[in-house]
């Protein structure tokens, strides 16, 4: 199917070709003619399936440009926000529509002007609250109410604040909730606050064809040196490096830029202009590697990445099929890897009980062992710091019984404060951003740009 096939607004058109696409993803080509006839709609997607454009290009069709505040939406991280604003303000450019961003950690003020002249508001719902208490939104004129990344705004806290915001706008509107799971949370706001919506499915699956998924079960000390082993010697792409827990994430990274490789971290602890930042350094080439959390890397559509790292494996089948969706796309193979220790039989049981993937085990190619520093600071404020040394029992191969625990121990030391360890085994560490209290050390305003589309055929 042509994009010219859906019919857009020959200026909505105009904006996508000039981006480069020739023809609609399967999200798109469902829920643009359903959200036309102006029907609640419920869409199932994973990131990077296309979904902004999804409700994107039909909304952009039905507002009024300049006369107010009509589209509400609402997403779990800073990042997907920018993502989201930018997309809408390059599909809306010839009809002169106006997205703003609105997120916690940075100024206030500029964000207030930015409301004043908007026509699409996209916000995290932390700041979306501070907004709606200093009287500087209003959601009068709403008529389209947008839940991005359902689920994970739900895994982060949010559902009392959304539930909040969505008492706020008005009753007579179009919704629509796109989520990757459907918990019961998620669907009891569908059945209290959609009208007889319409269930639509993007793509959720992992293409056997172009993604090779390989594991390696080694000694839990030996995970840094394979992994940048591996970046060195078989990463020829952009790699996406996965971590359950922030300190773990920025321990990894300091680690990798001792070993020569350009990394940076992404998670909710650092400031915004530090997230975008390395998502920027990214996207343009100045590094090739970013070590992150699953909620900071949540709604990243990042082009070009070749090999997804699974260093901390996730909890559960669906978060691995989300993380390692990221790559193999576009017609392109990619490489799935996870190092897997005994922290991690858990989990990648779990992992495992989906029987439609094929995770082949794999020999440990010959590799050099490498320093990893982990410096903790004990009681009394002493540092102690960790050179990755053997722990005096090695731990258990996978599919063995477990006697005793070795579980976050690298050369004997805790690796993690008792909060990480105890969200480490089952299920990864949520990533908070502290919405709600973003004023004492806010970063400053501004925009952001990525830089020009990356356009690969589809949108």
């Amino acid at each position: 199917m042509k994009i010219e096939e859906l019919n857009l607004n020959p200026l909505l058109l105009k904006a996508v070709k000039g981006m480069g696409f020739t023809e609609p993803m399967p999200i798109q080509e469902k829920c643009i003619p359903e959200i036309r006839l102006g029907k609640d709609v419920v869409g199932q997607s994973s990131t990077g399936s296309g979904k902004t454009a999804a409700f994107g290009l039909p909304i952009l069709e039905k507002i009024r440009p300049g006369v107010g505040l009509q589209v509400l939406i609402l997403t779990p991280t800073r990042e997907l926000c920018v993502q989201v604003t930018e997309a809408l303000n390059e599909f809306g450019r010839y009809i002169h529509a106006r997205a703003a961003s609105v997120y916690g950690g940075v100024g206030i003020d500029p964000q207030i002007r930015a409301i004043r002249t908007a026509d699409i508001v996209v916000g995290t719902p932390g700041r979306i609250l501070d907004h709606l208490e200093r009287r500087t939104i209003a959601f009068n004129n709403v008529k389209f109410l947008v839940l991005d990344e359902a689920d994970r705004m739900f895994d982060m806290g949010f559902i009392d604040d959304v539930e909040r915001i969505i008492s706020r706008v008005p009753k007579e509107r179009q919704t629509m909730l796109f989520s990757a799971t459907f918990s019961s949370g998620i669907q009891d706001i569908v059945r209290r606050h959609m009208r007889s919506p319409v269930n639509v499915k993007g793509e959720i699956y992992v293409d056997k064809k172009l993604l090779k998924q390989v594991y390696y079960d080694i000694k839990v000390y030996e995970k840094f040196s394979l992994l940048v082993h591996l970046l060195k010697k078989s990463t020829s792409g952009l790699a996406l490096i996965f971590c359950a827990t922030r300190r773990e994430v920025d321990v990894v990274a300091k680690n990798l830029k001792m070993q020569g490789v350009n990394a940076m971290a992404i998670h909710g602890g650092l400031t915004q202009n530090r997230r975008l930042y390395a998502l920027d350094s990214l996207k343009k080439g100045h590094i090739n590697v970013l070590v992150a959390t699953d909620v900071a890397a949540r709604g990243l559509d990042i082009k070009d990445i070749s090999h997804v790292y699974n260093y901390d494996v996730p909890k559960s089948s669906e978060e691995y099929v989300h993380r390692i969706g990221r790559t193999a796309r576009a017609g392109v193979g990619g490489d799935a890897v996870t190092l897997l220790s005994d922290r991690d039989y858990e989990n990648f049981s779990s992992v495992l009980r989906d029987r439609t993937l094929e995770i082949r085990k794999a020999e440990p190619p010959h590799f050099e062992k490498v320093q990893f520093v982990r410096v903790q600071r004990e009681f009394g404020g002493a540092e102690r710091r960790d050179f990755g040394r053997s722990p005096q029992h090695g731990p258990r191969r996978y599919g063995q019984p477990s006697h005793g625990s070795s579980h976050g121990s690298y050369g004997g030391y805790r690796s993690e404060s008792p909060q990480d360890s105890m969200n480490t085994s089952r299920g990864n560490r949520q990533d908070r951003s502290n919405e709600r209290r973003p004023y004492r050390h806010s970063s400053g305003g501004g925009s952001h740009r990525s830089g020009g589309s990356q356009g690969r055929g589809r949108y």
